[in-house]
């Protein structure tokens, strides 16, 4: 891939719907350690001036109370 092609892949609308699923597939693990969680969570991505907003929303029965293992 040149450098025009990277810049390009960089600066784009939009993520695919393979991209976008190994997204929120990844943020599960990390969101499955504090919340017990209810169904599967959707991603919203809008262009905002100084780039993208990114909103991910799920739903959680529960906020898991983690220990200090200090």
């Amino acid at each position: 891939m040149n450098r025009a092609n990277r810049i390009l892949a960089l600066d784009r609308e939009d993520m695919s719907d393979f991209e976008r699923a190994l997204f929120l597939k990844d943020l599960k693990r990390v969101t499955e350690e504090y919340f017990e969680c209810n169904g599967d969570a959707t991603l919203e991505i809008t262009r905002a001036d100084g780039g993208f907003l990114v909103c991910v929303i799920f739903t959680a029965r529960r906020v898991k109370t983690l220990k200090n293992p200090v």
